[in-house]
């Protein structure tokens, strides 16, 4: 069902404790944007299944009623010559509706016109929440049911007491009466809340409803919540800021993904851990899913197949894409989301520089024959021993710049191919070469930003929270501790118990060495909170310039973008 304005920030309203008003408008035409006006105000509310008030007001529209407006509605000239206008009516029924649900049958077209008019006469609209009946009924009443979802077949079907009549308040009356009768079937299949209707679909199966009160003992506070199987195995960890009423929705709201329908027939019990702050779950989270790696969540199950590009430490160095990073003084790149991205990366490197392809490891000194790649000039060529170490360390020393520094040569040299290829036509081609630098470009930006907290022994950081400053201890790259700090508490005290708690981290040797890569970028996002302070310690944009040369690339670089030091 639509919800056309407003949010629910909490669960379970009873039905028969909500205040509904039920509107209808009758117009001189579909779209108040394109000068239509509003003739008649209708509505009725409603308590508990009971009518505590009604309001009906013609409406002067300042101008002639179209005659088929007139022979569809019966409002003619004559009865609304003498009304009040607009700006006296809306006023009237805004008070009237205070504090309720507004309903309307296809309501975008009525709260469409509501809240035209509220801007043009400079009234705030007071953000009622809404229910479409008409939405509704789609997904309550089957085709067999009812041929289709007009007001009139509706009132039919509930034997409404009023016919509706394209008069305002008729039909409004005969929409209370279809609202209650979707009610009542509702209230069968465990749907008796206000936020239960609002998120109903008949995809969500009965006894997937019914298993609702799993969520019952979680308190509504940020943290992360694993569902359980009757083994006790994890099926899906998941994270909110409001345990209870995300849980709740995996039974009620409008889950599309059969995966998760599935997870929730299975599951036998929800754990809750509550964390301190909003960005400590979202850390908990990455790393219940990497540790248990439950069968229900694709996202961040295998942080070890992501791919990286390597740059080795040996006599006559060469690049490799691996999986892993080890403690061997190489040069490392990414994470690549994908094998594809980092051959991409791969290619670009090995088309601006003449470093070898081969995997053979050679001695310093080696007698072997050259591949073709030596011989057509794409490798200064060590098998064969036609080029000394020094000479060939400082074609490695470009590469090195490139992946970890400002890759200004090998952005020219692939720009200056993309321009050829562009000239000649070649736009598939010149496209091809444009990925590849965006994905390398991608890789080493994320690179140097993951080493800027990586390389930090440590940091303090707060950021506001209603209840005074969320701080987090980062060491290394790696969330060491959490906490919110009341108002009107010393600092310095607060911070140096929180720090005495705080995780050991051991320095690592890579950029991310104590943490995984989501959980670092997942660090650097919130450090640039709106209204950041540092606490203890500092940190530093990267001394790297590969951001830079990925500005004319911005639609394919939304990864790296919102990574910036604050201000």
């Amino acid at each position: 069902m639509e919800v056309v304005q407003g949010s629910f920030d909490e669960l379970g309203r009873p039905l028969a404790d909500t205040t509904f008003c039920v509107v209808d408008l009758e117009t001189t035409g579909g779209s108040a944007a394109k000068g239509s006006k509003i003739t008649e105000f209708g509505a009725v509310k409603v308590r508990g299944g009971e009518v505590v008030g009604e309001f009906q007001s013609l409406v002067n529209p300042d101008e002639l009623i179209p005659a088929y407006i007139t022979v569809l509605t019966g409002i003619t000239n004559q009865m609304v010559i003498g009304a009040p206008r607009i700006a006296e009516v809306l006023p009237s029924f805004l008070e009237f509706a205070r504090g309720s649900v507004l309903v309307a049958h296809n309501a975008p077209f009525d709260i469409g016109f509501l809240k035209h008019y509220s801007r043009e006469l400079g009234i705030p609209w007071p953000g009622f929440e809404t229910l479409d009946t008409a939405t509704l009924a789609r997904r309550v009443l089957s085709r067999e049911e009812v041929p289709n979802c007009k007001l009139a077949t509706l009132a039919a079907k509930f034997r409404a007491t009023t016919t509706p009549n394209h008069r305002a308040l008729s039909d409004a009356r005969a929409t209370v009466d279809v609202l209650h009768g979707l009610f009542e079937r509702l209230g069968p299949l465990g749907v008796t809340t206000l936020e239960e209707v609002s998120t109903y679909t008949a995809k969500v199966k009965p006894e997937q409803r019914r298993k609702r009160h799993l969520a019952d003992h979680l308190p509504e506070a940020p943290g992360v919540y694993l569902f359980r199987d009757a083994r006790d195995e994890i099926l899906y960890v998941g994270t909110s800021r409001n345990l209870r009423v995300r849980t709740r929705s995996y039974f009620t709201k409008a889950e599309t993904r059969t995966r998760m329908g599935e997870m929730v027939m299975l599951a036998q019990r929800i754990e809750g851990i509550v964390c301190a702050t909003a960005l400590e779950a979202q850390v908990r989270e990455l790393r219940l899913i990497g540790k248990h790696r439950p069968p229900y969540n694709r996202r961040s199950r295998f942080p070890e197949r992501l791919s990286w590009l390597k740059l080795t430490r040996e006599p006559w160095p060469r690049l490799s894409i691996v999986r892993k990073i080890l403690d061997d003084d190489a040069d490392y790149i990414g994470p690549f989301r994908g094998r594809a991205a980092a051959e991409g990366a791969l290619t670009a490197l090995h088309d601006s520089f003449r470093i070898r392809q081969c995997t053979t490891k050679l001695a310093k000194k080696s007698r072997i024959s050259p591949c073709a790649l030596a011989e057509m000039g794409h490798c200064l060529s060590p098998c064969d021993g036609s080029v000394d170490l020094e000479t060939y360390a400082a074609e490695v020393s470009h590469v090195r710049k490139a992946m970890t520094g400002d890759p200004e040569e090998l952005v020219t040299a692939i720009r200056a191919r993309m321009l050829d290829l562009a000239r000649t036509e070649r736009f598939e081609d010149a496209a091809i070469w444009r990925d590849r630098l965006t994905g390398f470009l991608r890789a080493v930006a994320r690179t140097q930003r993951l080493r800027e907290l990586t390389a930090t022994d440590e940091l303090v950081a707060a950021a506001p929270h209603p209840e005074g400053w969320e701080i987090h201890v980062i060491r290394f790259g790696r969330l060491a501790a959490a906490g919110v700090m009341p108002r009107g508490t010393h600092p310095i005290g607060w911070v140096d118990a929180l720090l005495a708690t705080a995780e050991s981290v051991e320095p690592g040797f890579g950029p991310i060495p104590a943490a995984t890569a989501e959980e670092t970028e997942t660090l650097l996002r919130w450090l640039a909170s709106p209204g950041l302070r540092m606490v203890r310690g500092s940190w530093h944009t990267p001394l790297g310039g590969a951001a830079r040369h990925l500005s004319p690339f911005e639609d394919a670089s939304a990864s790296w973008q919102g990574l910036q030091r604050p201000g």
